[in-house]
């Protein structure tokens, strides 16, 4: 039956879910729903005939994604308008079913839905944002290319026991305005640590915006709690050859984490595969943003001309007013495989988790390949490594050779003449063989350095750099972490005729 609907009464329902027991819904579904095959599960396609907001002057379409597979949880979507909402109801109608072996007159009515897509009128046929799996939804820049996702909440990520994943339970999809470039959805999150009411503002543009309002409700006790979650993957690239074995030379969703702290720094930490789950946390207070990007956009780096990775986008996080102390936390997975998403990054609150809280915040998401967060420094634009020492000498000990470009701000104004000193730090080891010189390519500079790890440690050593002339800072910091490799694996590779 139809009935009102504001935000208010979505984060009150919320609230009071928050009190009660956790009731999961997954698996729900009829055995032949159930049990799909990949290949069953891709005949299924919605008719687009049955799209929402077709027959009006709307710039959106909304699509509706059938249960199956990967996606075993009923998702209620409401129809909105007027502040009257309505439940749409499975109708076989709605779905080609193709091979996929079912037939839709056997489904039941409350069957629900796995999620939805968004179109924009530029482009009917290719989606905008599409909301599907757990809290998990995505979106698309000018590039019109999938790529990283994002989530509602993020709940003990890399801790020694399972990661809960929310789930977006329930959308009210309201019915934009005439002309209108922005839409509004509304979520219903649920979990067993925590209950959450969302709202997204949705407008589509060379950089998608997704303005966030997000009340988050604990059912109990939070050991980490992530905000504005980002989820991507990164298995091998320029600085991170780990996984060679593919005959692409870099496969990554996105390539960096960068942050711009409440202090006024911009920090570009490079993605790696590791051998082990690494896991920073980068202390902040009020943070004007962070966000997973891809910078490297150049195709003759990744020769796929299948998923194109030069064109997938960044995701900038801007935090709407103040979000008090905490950290920008970082995980990275081992992957053999380029499916998996390895990589996640959030803000996580210094204040105690509890039942009984209302956590509020806003922030919005740029989606794009040139998301709105340029530093007025100049920016990494490549980060190599490799083995130290000096061409044609003879290596005596083992070290690891640090390459870093930068390019924009003032360095395309500095002479080779000019005073630039790289800057570096380093938590352990030895830094040797630095320097810092003109990289006419790029219209910037290359920094270098070799870092020798203490004898017999393989402890992470934590980097930074910047460039600097007469003591200001020309560039934003370059943060890294190194895990030197055990001894019996610290080859010099020293040629015959050295001596």
């Amino acid at each position: 039956m139809p009935g009102p609907f504001d935000y208010a009464w979505l984060k009150g329902k919320a609230r009071a879910m928050a009190n009660d027991l956790y009731v999961s819904h997954t698996g729900e579904l009829p055995k032949s729903v159930k049990n799909l095959t990949w290949d069953q599960y891709q005949q299924l396609q919605f008719d687009h005939d049955h799209a929402l907001w077709q027959n009006n002057d709307s710039r959106f379409h909304a699509e509706l994604f059938h249960l199956g597979l990967f996606f075993q949880t009923p998702v209620a979507i409401y129809s909105l308008d007027n502040g009257v909402a309505r439940r749409i109801e499975y109708d076989p109608a709605m779905f080609h079913y193709g091979k996929s072996g079912l037939d839709g007159d056997d489904m039941p009515k409350d069957l629900g839905f796995a999620g939805f897509r968004l179109q924009f009128h530029t482009d009917w046929e290719r989606d905008v944002a599409a909301f599907l799996g757990a809290s998990y939804f995505r979106a698309v820049g000018s590039a019109m290319q999938y790529g990283m996702s994002a989530r509602g909440l993020a709940i003990d990520t890399a801790l020694p026991r399972p990661e809960e994943f929310p789930m977006f339970t329930s959308f009210w999809l309201q019915k934009p305005e005439p002309n209108s470039n922005t839409v509004t959805i509304y979520a219903l999150l649920d979990s067993p640590s925590a209950t959450g009411a969302y709202r997204f503002d949705i407008t589509p543009g060379d950089t998608l915006a997704m303005k966030v309002d997000a009340s988050v409700y604990p059912r109990k006790p939070i050991e980490r709690l992530g905000i504005a979650p980002l989820t991507s993957m990164y298995m091998v690239g320029e600085n991170d050859r780990r996984m060679d074995y593919d005959w692409r030379q870099e496969i990554h969703d996105t390539d960096g984490l960068a942050m711009h702290t409440g202090s006024g720094e911009w920090i570009w930490r490079p993605l790696g595969n590791p051998r082990t789950l690494r896991f920073n946390a980068y202390m902040d207070e009020n943070p004007k943003g962070f966000g997973l990007f891809q910078r490297d956009q150049n195709f003759d780096h990744y020769q796929d001309d299948g998923v194109f990775y030069d064109k997938r986008p960044s995701v900038w996080v801007e935090p709407a007013g103040d979000w008090g102390e905490g950290s920008v936390q970082l995980t990275e997975i081992p992957t053999l495989d380029e499916t998996f998403d390895n990589i996640v990054a959030f803000w996580n609150p210094a204040q105690k988790i509890e039942p009984g809280q209302e956590l509020l915040y806003s922030y919005t998401l740029y989606w794009g390949t040139n998301p709105p967060a340029p530093p007025h420094l100049a920016h990494t634009v490549d980060t190599f490594t490799g083995l130290g020492g000096v061409i044609g000498q003879k290596r005596k000990y083992y070290s690891k050779r640090f390459v870093v470009d930068f390019a924009g701000g003032e360095l395309a104004k500095f002479d080779k003449d000019a005073e630039v000193k790289p800057i570096i730090t380093t938590s352990a080891g030895r830094v040797e063989i630095t320097s810092a010189r003109p990289q006419h390519a790029i219209q910037g500079y290359r920094a270098m350095f070799d870092l020798v790890p203490p004898e017999g440690s393989q402890d992470p050593i934590n980097i930074r750099l910047y460039l600097e002339s007469n003591g200001k800072p020309l560039t934003e910091t370059w943060l890294y972490q190194w895990t030197p490799p055990p001894a019996e694996k610290q080859e010099l590779f020293n040629a015959g005729h050295l001596e």
